[in-house]
């Protein structure tokens, strides 16, 4: 057992709550590990540690939420986990469970009822149950009704297969999504005009992990909540400098972490992270040394 594990960890559905005239539902593909340095940059283990343990293999244990929007009028889905499609290799390093349609399941949500697919950007850990490998190798929508969205940019940059990340970007998760013109690709100068993608849902770019990265905004009522991806992948990373290995512009991701935490904190806004299994969504202020700290909101 990993040293971080709880014994919530199991449950299918991490949690329940009213936005305004929203409800949220927390759905999970499970958990998986990656390294605690890689999680952590140029962080020393000893900092970091103190927050989160690491297994003897220095893995951390990691989520893989997905949040479900029901507005009344559409059922939003933001990120679908890792999927299906992992090699036996891959699945052995990061022993993921690929149990996000068990989960929605348990939630009472049907794959059919699914009206929009939102992806922050394409690594692997964030859209692979966009479509769903059979034994047959066949690959299909995993929610054939819904409209499905990510941004143009991380289309080209996977394509590219570059040696730095050609690893995170899975084409069966995307490519054949929009083939069939089911997955519309959004572009910086369409979203800066129109960002809403539903009635009281929009995406603002909040680049650094990646060049295009986006975060999903929800707001009924006077209440307003924030899928932020990968630029704060759980609430140990709330530093602003606490930046990951993996983000292609570390510099620009702490830029973007103050633009961010300068108007979620003051307006108490509803944060959901995308990689944190068992503090998944929190409200954020600010400790008695003037540094951010969440309040877990389940």
């Amino acid at each position: 057992m990993h040293p971080a594990a709880q014994p919530t960890d199991a449950d299918l559905v991490r949690g329940r709550l009213a936005l305004g005239d929203f409800e949220l539902t927390l759905c999970t593909d499970g958990t998986y590990l990656l390294d605690g340095g890689a999680m952590f940059g140029v962080v020393p283990k000893p900092l970091w540690q103190k927050r989160t343990p690491a297994d003897d293999q220095n893995r951390i244990l990691l989520g893989l939420n997905t949040t479900v929007i029901r507005t009344g009028q559409h059922v939003v889905l933001i990120e679908t986990g890792i999927g299906n499609k992992q090699s036996e290799k891959m699945q052995s390093i990061h022993q993921n469970q690929a149990i996000l349609p068990l989960s929605l399941a348990a939630a009472g949500i049907r794959p059919e009822e699914i009206t929009h697919v939102i992806n922050t950007h394409l690594h692997f850990d964030h859209c692979g149950w966009n479509t769903t490998l059979h034994p047959d190798g066949s690959v299909t929508p995993t929610f054939p009704n819904a409209r499905y969205f990510a941004h143009a940019g991380e289309v080209a940059h996977g394509h590219l297969q570059l040696d730095r990340d050609r690893v995170s970007y899975l084409s069966p998760n995307y490519d054949p999504l929009i083939e069939s013109g089911q997955m519309t690709l959004l572009t910086s100068d369409q979203i800066h005009l129109n960002p809403t993608i539903a009635p009281g849902i929009s995406v603002e770019l909040f680049p650094g992990h990646t060049a295009n990265m986006l975060a999903v905004h929800m707001e009924s009522a006077g209440q307003h909540a924030c899928y932020i991806g990968d630029l704060i992948p759980t609430h140990h990373h709330l530093d602003p400098t606490w930046v990951m290995g993996y983000d292609l512009d570390p510099l620009t991701c702490i830029t973007e972490r103050k633009r961010f935490l300068a108007r979620a904190i003051p307006e108490q806004w509803l944060v959901l992270f995308t990689h944190d299994h068992q503090v998944p969504a929190a409200y954020l202020n600010l400790d008695e040394k003037g540094k951010p700290k969440a309040t877990q909101a389940l």
